[in-house]
């Protein structure tokens, strides 16, 4: 959207000092419904054309309306194309502008605005075809449609030729792409015949159509332009729960697609997403979950504690009380903790090169990433950001590792 926006004229501003202010909302968590709703009210008070934009609208359309009175505008994932138009509706006197499509445009060959000089986020689909029983994005997103291959690769050689060093492929599922025959690895193989020095990080894979493209995807990772990343979430480990959840696939299912890539990859870092406290979830489900997480040892896992979305199959069922949701929730994050310090602390010692894709926190950091996509922190004075450096580990945290820098790459 600010891609269209500023083709057409209009520039970028701070809060204080903008007309229109647009919100590009996520609904996927209650708390994260919760938080948005409260940032919206608080933006309802100035004096700005409020234009709410993402997947809130589809999903709690009717709170939207009650809780946000004085919203300007509202459009949907289909609709980001049409943002110029809803902003030109409220120049011209329109009260209320409301769009929403049922088909997203080609996202890829849309105007960029890059946040990041050094990272380019592409989308290669749009949807989803599964129905998993928690899951509300799909309400948002509708049915899948992949996007050209051609546009993609085209869409990340205008990234390159800006000077981004670090590709973001992305999706609800990357993992589901199929453009008249063509899948993700060979998407990928395209991508990487693109002659520029850089690095794509493959977004979330779901297990249940990652295992028909398993040997293609590990063979295409084997490029080294392509980050030995691999975010896989499993939701859960209980055969019953996974059921449940319609998720498609069986612990086994997702066990064997970790197991092929770490021995392919042993350096591997692997994502995975956890729900705590699925309806009906036992002790015993739970603990098939924490014995995953033992014997596996991911690097990183999102934990949500499980609360119901509108309209969805789960929202049906016997919700657990918070206390049972937020112990397990402790005690998983407990677990994530230890087991991720202790992979991190492998990488202590270990030498080579970091990209530099953005600033640090603190003054004089640089945040970059090794050729498993590990956040490694530096300090340096110089500029390094887009610059890909030599480092040596000499500090291991549970979420970031700490590097000397010893040279800048040639």
């Amino acid at each position: 959207m600010a891609g269209l926006l500023k083709r057409e004229g209009y520039k970028l501003s701070n809060l204080k000092d903008a007309e229109c202010v647009i919100v590009n909302t996520c609904g996927v968590k209650s708390v994260t419904e919760e938080r948005v709703i409260n940032f919206l009210k608080s933006l309802s008070k100035l004096n700005k054309k409020l234009i709410i934009a993402g997947c809130l609208p589809k999903i709690n359309f009717q709170r939207i309306k009650k809780e946000i009175l004085n919203f300007a505008a509202m459009l949907d994932p289909q609709s980001i194309d049409k943002i110029v138009e809803v902003i030109r509706k409220l120049e011209n006197g329109c009260e209320k502008v409301i769009e929403f499509s049922d088909t997203p445009p080609i996202k890829p060959s849309l105007p960029k605005n890059l946040f990041n000089s050094v990272v380019g986020i592409t989308q290669i689909s749009e949807g989803c075809n599964l129905a998993c029983s928690y899951c509300c994005t799909r309400f948002a997103r509708g049915r899948l449609k992949c996007f050209p291959m051609k546009e993609v690769v085209e869409c990340v050689k205008r990234f390159t030729n800006k000077g981004c060093k670090e590709i973001h492929i992305t999706s609800q599922d990357n993992s589901s792409y199929n453009f008249n025959g063509t899948k993700l690895p060979q998407l990928l193989n395209e991508i990487c015949k693109i002659e520029e020095r850089f690095f794509i990080r493959v977004g979330m894979l779901n297990p249940l159509y990652t295992k028909d493209i398993l040997d293609e995807l590990i063979e295409c990772y084997k490029n080294e332009k392509i980050f030995k990343f691999l975010h896989l979430p499993i939701q859960s480990f209980s055969p019953r729960i996974l059921s449940l959840m319609k998720r498609g696939y069986q612990p086994n299912v997702a066990l064997d697609i970790i197991n092929k890539f770490y021995k392919a990859f042993p350096d591997l870092t692997l994502s995975t997403d956890i729900i705590v406290g699925f309806p009906t979830e036992d002790d015993s489900d739970f603990e098939e979950t924490i014995k995953f997480v033992e014997q596996i040892k991911p690097d990183v896992i999102n934990i949500s504690r499980f609360r119901a979305r509108p309209g969805t199959e789960a929202k049906k069922l016997k919700q657990h009380s918070p206390n049972i949701v937020n112990k397990r929730s402790k005690e998983l994050f407990e677990l994530t903790r230890r087991v991720s310090l202790e992979k991190n602390q492998r990488w202590l010692g270990w030498q080579g090169e970091c990209l530099i894709d953005e600033r640090g926190t603190k003054k004089d950091t640089w945040m970059g990433r090794n050729f498993t996509y590990k956040p490694v922190v530096v300090y340096s004075t110089r500029n390094l950001l887009g610059k890909f450096v030599n480092v040596e580990i000499i500090e291991a945290r549970s979420n970031y590792l700490i590097g000397r820098l010893i040279s800048e790459s040639k």
